[in-house]
Parts: structure tokens; C-alpha cells; sequence
């Protein structure tokens, strides 16, 4: 199974070559506004007429991709939960143009790669992150109040509520950077300070602290490897 699916990859490095012939094109850039517009506006220019163009972000708004396109009616989110290849929700997010029909194509498409496709509509955070993140935050402010500590906090979502991953150490795993972008999407889009990211991320994002992939969050970790080695200490 490996080779066979290993054979069905072609990387590319020219990005106009590799959607020539997309009927289905999904881009999962970092979250960042202007990077993404700039790949839709490419896209939608070497794209043939009837691609659908996806976006995995986690929480911009797909209304504002497409709008950088000529073909609003055919973006629409596809947020796949990571790790990708466990997770089973994808989050099909329609934007204001989407259509019935794009949509419909997504939701099957998601059901073939064996996955739950779930629809929702097109506010900061969609479901997912706009519940998880407040959670994320306000786990990072019970640290920076001195509440608990970082393991005694996970511990007590892990065995408390079930959760198979404490709340810090998920917010390593997705990337410190990308939780604080998500916060930012949610501050801004529904002007609430309920979403204001706890200054302890900041700092820690402006430090580089960002989780597994630079090595040093709440945790630190073995080089190249998600594995924790010991839980920071913030005192």
C-alpha cells in the first residue's frame, strides 16, 4: 500500500504546471492572509474553468479568499484535522458564493477519502478553532496566573474530561505560531477581547518558542521527533 500510494505522488515545485489539470486544487500554505490570497490569485489564473479551488485553513475566512479569485461561487474550505491520516472530521466550510453544488462534490469526495465530512458556515474559526482555541488560551492563562503547572494542567484535561491530549500539548502540536494567528482571526473578526491571546503566547512566539517544530514550548522535545523530553517550567 505504501509504494502504490508513494506512485500516486508527483511533487512540483511550479505551482501554475501542477493545477493545469486539478479538477480539485487544496492549498495548505501556513496560516497566513496574504500568502494564501496570492496562491488563490495564481491558482485561479492557471486553474482550468471548472477546478474547484479548496483551502485547509483553520480559520480564515473563505469568503475574503475567494474574493480574490473570479470564480467565488467554486472556493470553498476543506479543514482537515491533524494529524491528518488519524483524524477522521474534515470541516467543509462554505463561503458566501459557494455553491450548492461545490459543496455537495467536497462532502463526497470527503466520504471517499474515508473521512467525516461536516458542513459549516463561513464565521472566524469556523466550529473547530473558535472553541478550541479559547480553551487553548485560557489553559496557557491558568499558567501565566500561576493556577497549575504545565503537566498538572494537561493532566487535569486528560484525566478530567477526557481529553487524549492536554490542552498544552496540543498547542505545541499544532505550533504555537499558528494557535496565536487563530486567536488574532478570532479578536479581529468578532472584535471581542474574550479572544485576546494570553501575553505569555505572545512572548513565547516572539521568543521562537514555537512547540515540536522548533524543538522548545511548553514542553521540549527530542530533535526531529514529537516525543516530550520534560515540561518547561514557568515561574
Amino acid at each position: 500500500d505504501k509504494a502504490a500510494t508513494l506512485r500516486r505522488i508527483h511533487p512540483m515545485t511550479d505551482l501554475h504546471e501542477g493545477v493545469a489539470n486539478a479538477d480539485l486544487a487544496v492549498e495548505a500554505a501556513t496560516e497566513n492572509l496574504a500568502l494564501k490570497l496570492k496562491i488563490f490569485k495564481d491558482m485561479d489564473q492557471h486553474a482550468p474553468a471548472a477546478t474547484i479551488l479548496a483551502t485547509n485553513t483553520s480559520s480564515i475566512s473563505i469568503t475574503q479568499i475567494a474574493a480574490a479569485t473570479q470564480r467565488p461561487t467554486q472556493v470553498i474550505g476543506m479543514h482537515f484535522m491533524n494529524p491528518v491520516p488519524v483524524m477522521k472530521l474534515v470541516e467543509v466550510i462554505r463561503g458566501y458564493a459557494t455553491t450548492d453544488s461545490v459543496c455537495n462534490q467536497i462532502m463526497d469526495l470527503s466520504r471517499q477519502l474515508n473521512k467525516v465530512p461536516v458542513e459549516v458556515n463561513d464565521y472566524p474559526g469556523f466550529v473547530a478553532n473558535r472553541i478550541l482555541m479559547p480553551m487553548i488560551n485560557e489553559a496557557i492563562y491558568s499558567l501565566y496566573e500561576g493556577v497549575s503547572g504545565v503537566e498538572e494542567i494537561d493532566t487535569v484535561m486528560k484525566l478530567g474530561m477526557a481529553h487524549p491530549m492536554g490542552p498544552l500539548q496540543l498547542a505545541d502540536f499544532i505550533g504555537l505560531d499558528v494557535c496565536l494567528s487563530i486567536l488574532r482571526v478570532l479578536q479581529d473578526g468578532f472584535g471581542n477581547p474574550k479572544y485576546a491571546p494570553c501575553p505569555l503566547l505572545v512572548n513565547m512566539v516572539t521568543a521562537g518558542k514555537l512547540g515540536v517544530k522548533s524543538g522548545e514550548g511548553f514542553y521540549t522535545y527530542t530533535p526531529g521527533s514529537k516525543d516530550l523530553v520534560v515540561a518547561q517550567r514557568f515561574t
